[in-house]
């Protein structure tokens, strides 16, 4: 187990009951995320699904997904809460699927404590499972630079949406919009929506 699983793991249930319900979560934010899941095409992942509640909502609401994390108590206490949904334990930076088998990832936030020269790992594993075409949704805590801060687990980052997005497209992700929101008493957040870029086209050994 990672440090930051370790450190999960340590406040799972106090993590559980702040923030490990539907009711917990932004109005906008569950639009936007409900939004996202009703236009995807084919099985979605919920990268780093913590307890699993999203993962739940979205079962719910006819969406073929199965969730998976790092943490065994959220995903013994996910199983034990959402029967009939699939939940596994698992990392994001080696995502156990097919290349190409998905055709949705929610990384909602399971980023946030990847250090800047480490985000590459998870960014390629979800463009490896995603199917060329396929979206991405990934909610981050947002600022005006590249900066470190003490989360209430441990220590997460905060990006600048231009640095975000350009490790995005490294990684082979084409942007299609971009969220903020700033609220006084709350750290600024963001979320970017983007999806899998297809091969370029080839016309005589030229790329197209």
């Amino acid at each position: 187990m990672t440090d930051v699983a370790a450190a999960y793991a340590a406040r799972a249930a106090e993590y559980v009951e702040v923030v490990g319900s539907m009711t917990a979560v932004h109005p906008s934010d569950r639009h936007l995320v409900e939004t996202w899941a009703a236009a995807a095409s084919g099985p979605i992942l919920d990268a780093g699904c913590g307890p699993g509640h999203w993962t739940h909502h979205l079962h719910q609401r006819g969406v073929g997904i199965r969730g998976f994390d790092l943490v065994p108590a959220f995903i013994d206490g996910a199983r034990a809460t959402y029967p009939g949904v699939r939940f596994d334990l698992g990392s994001i930076d080696a995502i156990d699927e097919n290349d190409g088998a998905v055709g949705g990832i929610l990384s909602w936030f399971s980023t946030i404590h990847h250090e800047p020269e480490r985000i590459v790992a998870p960014l390629s594993a979800f463009a490896r499972v995603l199917r060329h075409g396929g979206t991405l949704l990934l909610g981050y805590f947002e600022g005006e630079q590249i900066e470190p801060f003490d989360h209430a687990v441990t220590r997460a980052y905060r990006w600048p949406a231009s640095q975000l997005q350009a490790r995005l497209d490294a990684a082979g992700f084409d942007v299609i919009e971009t969220h903020r929101r700033s609220e006084r008493g709350r750290r600024p957040v963001g979320a970017i929506l983007c999806e899998r870029r297809s091969p370029r086209n080839v016309d005589n050994g030229q790329p197209g």
